[in-house]
């Protein structure tokens, strides 16, 4: 049966390849980023697929997320893709942090997936056993800290991770799951050219997972082939 699937930063990466997935999977997609009339790969997309429908939305702008159900036309959403996401400046250690960058990469990472998610609550609760997945990385895992730095980018993970426990156990009763991925090391404009798996590779492991999510996981952080995370 076609599902309808929400994705932010839907026009590059693992957004995209997302994107490209569930198309060719027959579903309904509503690709969202903050430039639509740049975003060449989407619109090249839509040419050939009807069941797209490219939506501007910055999840860090308040009245871009509160349009949502407006460009969603109230539509029931089967699954929620929380995918954009923001590094933030390379290379920052202990000694030369700045406040301003670092909310900025919160507001993006941590903060704005909550708030799309809370904005299209009332259409994740017209659709059955509808599913929120978050994409967060293994460096928001405290046990897996190693070698320390990367303040910015590991604290916005680490925080999107325990609001998305929250999320979970709250919206259980709705039999709504949530579930935050590592997607692994991937070959996108982040991972860079070295990463360990291409884009097709690391979403078509996390789709399988997401098909399978039930209660049993919901709330958990998962590695993209499944595997549970420490936190």
């Amino acid at each position: 049966m076609a599902k309808h699937v929400v994705i932010t930063g839907a026009n590059r990466g693992i957004g995209l390849g997302f994107v490209k997935y569930y198309l060719a999977n027959g579903d309904s997609v509503s690709a969202c980023c903050r430039q639509p009339a740049q975003a060449s790969a989407l619109i090249q997309l839509a040419e050939s697929y009807p069941n797209l429908n490219i939506i501007q939305l910055d999840v860090t702008d308040e009245t871009s997320v509160q349009a949502l159900p407006r460009h969603l036309n109230d539509a029931p959403i089967d699954l929620l893709i929380n995918n954009a996401g923001y590094y933030g400046p390379k290379g920052i250690g202990f000694g030369q942090l700045h406040a301003p960058e670092w909310q900025k990469v919160l507001a993006v990472n941590t903060i704005a997936p909550l708030m799309v998610t809370q904005t299209c609550y009332p259409m994740l609760q017209k659709a059955t056993n509808a599913k929120v997945v978050c994409i967060s990385s293994k460096m928001g895992s405290m046990a897996d800290n190693q070698s320390g730095g990367s303040y910015l980018y590991r604290s916005s993970k680490a925080g999107l991770n325990a609001a998305l426990k929250s999320l979970a156990i709250d919206l259980s009763s709705e039999e709504i799951y949530c579930v935050a991925f590592h997607p692994g090391w991937v070959q996108t404009d982040m991972g860079g050219p070295n990463a360990l798996i291409t884009v097709n590779e690391a979403v078509a492991q996390m789709a399988e997972c997401i098909d399978k999510l039930d209660a049993g996981q919901s709330g958990l952080f998962l590695n993209f082939d499944g595997q549970v995370i420490p936190w």
